[in-house]
């Protein structure tokens, strides 16, 4: 096991020196720092994206206690919204405490399509296609040859029949294309825009789209983790109850699709997050997860969660297998220098160790949340970090928020209004709460 020097009990220090901390962990430089406490120049931002008129931020936090396949990792993730920072780290704990995660992810195959319209006989013209394959693979990869040199580029055809669609039938020719380290949106959609006019000569078919498919189903992560039942234990509450309560929840959005997409989005708020941190594109994630996650029809947890006995004692196991199509090079994550400062963070992985990263980070956030809606509810511990938030928008200073939330809190009277009266009372009395 790898040792860190991250402290614990990171939330309990200040600014600075979680800074201080992080720089030692990573051997951050100066130009590092400068990214972090910075971000981007309105000169990169304008060479990002258009229209360029400033730049919006977010929080960047540290994720804490990840032991994954045996290596501690500080996992860089980027939100706004209160208690995913301490509820990912606080779970990731509790897997640690079982061995840390295992992880483990497919080749990055990703899905190019191809619509081809006006056939006259689907099956006729999917066994033109089978017999050109090698032709199609050879023009597919005429691009992209970095790609190729490592092992990657277009690797198989594959046809799919929709015989009865609004616009009629059609066929649809799938480019399974291995990314490396990309993403690959821009390598596959150039690859099938090059066979395209070889389908319809192939064919004598009209091809319309051309466009890669962002339900990732072949480019896969999955972690697996276990908690120990006694490490679930609260007070006036044991273990077994705890670990019992939460597979029932669980449960419930195994079955249910209204409670599955609010389960589901937990599992994307710790992806997400990671993605944001790393410069990767969280929309394509959030596309794949949420149409695998009805692949069978019926939209359903991305999680698995059971309650199992072994030689040593009872744990509760919770399982995320899902397509996480993500980057380690191109883009944003070079493009972006806080990505950039991320990816040093978590020791600048591979692609396929980034998406196990991520699917640990998802699998933490699901138990966390699970945790909490089992035993006190969801609103207790959120509630109590939103409060500087409320105190920050009721126009606190940065020395007023924290003793304004703790007062909040006390009160059980998380709202603006009361913040504000706070704040004035504390003017009133020309003293600094």
């Amino acid at each position: 096991m790898t040792q860190s020097n991250i402290p614990v009990g990171l939330y309990k220090l200040s600014q600075s020196e979680r800074l201080d901390a992080i720089t030692g962990y990573a051997n951050l430089n100066q130009n590092d720092i400068q990214a972090l406490n910075r971000g981007l120049t309105m000169e990169q931002a304008d060479s990002m994206i258009e229209n360029v008129i400033g730049r919006y931020t977010l929080p960047l936090g540290l994720g804490t206690n990840f032991l994954i396949n045996g290596q501690e990792f500080v996992v860089p993730m980027v939100v706004e919204e209160p208690s995913i920072v301490a509820a990912v780290s606080y779970a990731a704990k509790l897997i640690s405490a079982g061995g840390g995660f295992k992880t483990s992810s497919s080749e990055p195959l990703m899905i190019g399509q191809v619509q081809l319209l006006d056939l006259t006989d689907l099956v006729e013209a999917t066994a033109k296609i089978n017999a050109a394959e090698a032709e199609l693979l050879a023009v597919a990869n005429q691009f992209h040859p970095t790609i190729q040199k490592l092992g990657g580029g277009a690797k198989g055809i594959e046809c799919r029949f929709l015989p009865d669609t609004p616009a009629g039938p059609m066929l649809i020719v799938h480019l399974l294309y291995d990314c490396r380290d990309a993403m690959g949106a821009n390598a596959v959609n150039t690859a099938v825009e090059a066979i395209a006019p070889l389908l319809e000569q192939i064919t004598s078919g009209r091809v319309n789209l051309r466009i890669l498919s962002n339900l990732t189903d072949r480019r896969t992560a999955r972690a697996e983790g276990l908690v120990p039942v006694d490490q679930l234990a609260r007070p006036g509450v044991n273990g077994e109850h705890v670990a019992q309560a939460i597979f029932e929840a669980w449960a419930f959005a195994a079955a249910d699709p209204y409670r599955a997409a609010t389960h589901n989005k937990g599992i994307m708020n710790g992806i997400d997050a990671v993605a944001l941190a790393t410069g990767n594109d969280w929309r394509a994630l959030e596309a794949g997860a949420h149409a695998y996650a009805a692949r069978n029809g019926c939209y359903t947890s991305l999680t698995d969660w059971s309650v199992i006995t072994l030689d040593d004692g009872n744990y509760l196991k919770g399982v995320l297998d899902m397509p996480l199509s993500v980057g380690t090079v191109g883009g944003a994550t070079k493009a972006h220098p806080t990505a950039r400062v991320s990816m040093k963070i978590l020791g600048n992985p591979h692609a396929r160790t980034l998406a196990e990263i991520m699917a640990a980070a998802g699998l933490a956030q699901n138990l966390a949340a699970l945790r909490a809606l089992a035993t006190e509810g969801i609103q207790t511990g959120h509630m109590r970090l939103h409060a500087r938030q409320v105190a920050l928008a009721a126009g606190a200073s940065a020395d007023q928020v924290q003793r304004i939330a703790d007062i909040l809190v006390s009160e059980n009277n998380i709202r603006e209004e009361r913040a504000k009266a706070l704040i004035e009372q504390g003017f009133q009395n020309k003293t600094k709460l």
